[in-house]
């Protein structure tokens, strides 16, 4: 009884492990950032090198966009400046109403700003997750349709916590 806990506990710890293990990491001799991707849907349709901005589509565009874009702004800019001046652009979306705005920390601290708007006549999402390191803001943005991008919430945190800038 005892010897078949045991060999259920460490079969359970293995799966477990081997789950966690699934992650693969981005990175890209163009660009100067690296992040885990927790699920084999998310692909790559647009590369650095092909235009400056990295993209991925989790399944399809409206299940869950991410463009990951540099934006240049002095250290001592206030954050809440920063998705400001996003929030500006945006304004503009069919159907656009402004979310809250949260601070994030993973392996960089910032911020996550959420917004709905309409396309197609279907509602969307978008969260945006603003990181901060030096004179440099990272900008993922995450859209997609609003059930779809609801559902890899825990994704889009999981890509915006081990998001890093590269070692020299």
């Amino acid at each position: 009884m005892i010897r078949r806990l045991v060999l259920a506990t460490l079969l359970s710890t293995l799966c477990a492990v081997a789950a966690f293990a699934q992650s693969n990491a981005f990175t890209d001799s163009n660009v100067d950032y690296t992040f885990q991707i927790p699920d084999a849907k998310w692909k790559v349709v647009k590369t650095a090198a092909a235009g400056g901005n990295v993209e991925f589509v989790f399944g399809d565009r409206t299940d869950g966009h991410l463009e990951v874009r540099r934006l240049t702004s002095p250290q001592g800019t206030p954050m809440a400046d920063v998705i400001r001046d996003q929030e500006d652009k945006l304004q503009f979306l069919p159907g656009f109403v402004a979310g809250k705005q949260e601070n994030f920390v993973g392996k960089l601290a910032g911020s996550v700003f959420n917004f709905e708007f309409v396309k197609t006549g279907r509602a969307m999402s978008g969260r945006y997750y603003f990181l901060r390191s030096g004179d440099v803001v990272y900008l993922l943005r995450f859209t997609g349709y609003q059930d779809g991008l609801r559902s890899i919430r825990a994704q889009t945190d999981s890509m915006a916590r081990t998001f890093e800038v590269k070692k020299s």
